[in-house]
């Protein structure tokens, strides 16, 4: 099994859709990163968790499931960083490979100590980016996609056909 875990406000410093949002609208950055991250975790299966950072913020300790992202607000006085560290060692086992999304280098050096793996923001950025073009490949090869029916019918009769499923006279 693969744990992507994401320093979420390192990615909406560094992600040029959700930069523009950080100073306007944190809270759609938010969301937006998650939405991303929801299509990653689809198309890879990986496990993917999404930190932020909420050390100044009063009793806001929250871990919720939005799509199959778990994302994870710290609590009072514990900063992303050290939740990531924490989690990094706990999921880290033989059966599972563990990688940290950020280009927080302190971090990136903690986190080799305890066996994961880091991808910078940039790193990611370009998967994820990468992964929205294979679905939109996907997408446009289902859409040309012709249906050829086992019996061969003329064009006329199946117009006819077409007319009957459609109500038309």
């Amino acid at each position: 099994m693969i744990v992507l875990i994401v320093d979420g406000y390192n990615m909406i410093g560094a992600w040029p859709e959700l930069k523009k949002f950080r100073d306007k609208d944190l809270a759609q950055a938010r969301d937006l990163l998650v939405d991303m991250m929801a299509e990653y975790q689809s198309y890879t299966d990986d496990r993917v968790i999404i930190v932020f950072d909420a050390y100044h913020v009063r009793g806001i300790a929250n871990k919720e499931k939005n799509h199959k992202v778990e994302v994870i607000y710290t609590r009072e006085n514990e900063t992303a960083d050290e939740r990531i560290e924490k989690l990094a060692g706990e999921l880290n086992d033989v059966r599972t490979k563990v990688y940290v999304a950020t280009s927080d280098y302190a971090e990136q050096r903690t986190i080799f100590g305890q066996g994961a793996f880091r991808k910078s923001a940039r790193e990611l950025y370009i998967e994820v980016k990468n992964i929205e073009k294979r679905i939109k490949q996907d997408v446009d090869s289902h859409k040309q996609v012709e249906y050829k029916p086992k019996i061969p019918i003329k064009k006329e009769v199946l117009d006819v056909f077409e007319k009957w499923r459609r109500g038309d006279k």
